[in-house]
């Protein structure tokens, strides 16, 4: 991210949106998010901070920030790789084409966060659960998070897949002209209403 601009991480990791001094009651330039990494609260990690600085770097360059002058790093970061598969190529709902029987979910299938990885995994074991006992569970309306994550993985393959996180981009776009300010909450109810009715469909 660093390296498209001086400025790209002041809307990224270090986006200070939302947070206000309270010393002050004014909003910082940027801030460093910090996370507690054990239960004595002894240690923390730098969210969003994954880089491909040398080791000796990252302590120079994280020094620089107030109030971590003297930290004392026990772990430094590095950039990790996501590996995932051509979802729309090579998967059929979340079973591999070419092995029928062998099943994907999760980050590899293509869908990115934490949440999204849980979310697809639950969906595969509510799948083959309701295929053990014999039905037939449909996939949940793209109108929702889930459906539209699952629709992302089956859309007609492009010419380079990309991973995706949960995002209103991947809905159906609403059938009514809104205020941008309105349009998530608009998105959100249309998502609600959408699960409801295919959650009571799989109930009844």
């Amino acid at each position: 991210m660093a390296e498209r601009g001086e400025m790209t991480l002041a809307f990224g990791p270090l986006k200070p949106v939302g947070l206000t001094d309270p010393r002050t009651g004014e909003q910082p330039f940027a801030v460093v998010q910090l996370r507690a990494e054990n239960k004595e609260k002894t240690a923390f990690n730098l969210v969003g901070f994954q880089t491909k600085l040398t080791y000796p770097e990252q302590k120079r360059v994280f020094r620089m920030i107030p109030g971590l002058e003297h930290a004392e790093f026990l772990r430094l970061g590095s950039i990790h790789r996501n590996t995932y598969v051509d979802a729309p190529a090579v998967l059929n709902g979340l079973e591999l084409k070419a092995r029928p029987g062998v099943y994907l979910a999760g980050q590899i299938t293509g869908v990115e966060g934490y949440v999204e990885s849980a979310a697809c995994g639950l969906w595969l074991g509510m799948l083959l659960s309701a295929r053990l006992e014999g039905r037939d569970l449909p996939c949940p309306p793209p109108e929702t998070a889930l459906g539209g994550l699952l629709a992302h993985l089956a859309a007609l393959p492009a010419k380079r897949f990309q991973p995706s996180n949960v995002h209103f981009g991947l809905m159906p776009a609403l059938n009514k002209r809104a205020p941008k300010k309105k349009r998530k909450e608009l998105y959100a109810q249309q998502g609600q209403e959408a699960f409801r009715r295919w959650f009571d469909s799989i109930t009844n």
